[in-house]
């Protein structure tokens, strides 16, 4: 998922866990701090935030390539940061805050 602070992207996360009935929308929060999120027993849905990251290094000290090998839902927050890192195919999410409080939301399917 791609958005500046406060675009959203949480927000969208509690919607889809939410609505496949991995969990409750109280029940998920920003990892921003502790950088993986899991949802569902066994988890079903990881929900990951990059923000805080630096390096291409940090990021694969995360084991993100075995996650995306498990084929449960992997949401992404700041994967644009690292695209190396993310897999192909995959679906990016982008969404814009409009100064009206409003939200855009883009989603594309990357391929190669």
């Amino acid at each position: 998922m791609i958005g500046n602070l406060g675009a959203g992207k949480t927000t969208l996360v509690k919607g889809i866990v939410e609505g496949l009935g991995v969990a409750s929308e109280d029940e998920v929060s920003s990892p921003t701090f502790t950088l993986i999120h899991e949802y569902g027993d066994p988890p079903r849905i990881y929900h990951i935030d990059l923000y805080r990251l630096d390096t291409a290094r940090e990021v694969e000290s995360l084991g993100l390539e075995d996650l995306f090998q498990t084929g449960n839902l992997i949401l992404v927050e700041w994967g644009e940061r690292f695209p190396s890192l993310m897999p192909v195919p995959r679906t990016e999410i982008a969404i814009t805050l409009n100064p009206d409080e409003t939200r855009t939301i883009e989603w594309r399917r990357v391929i190669e």
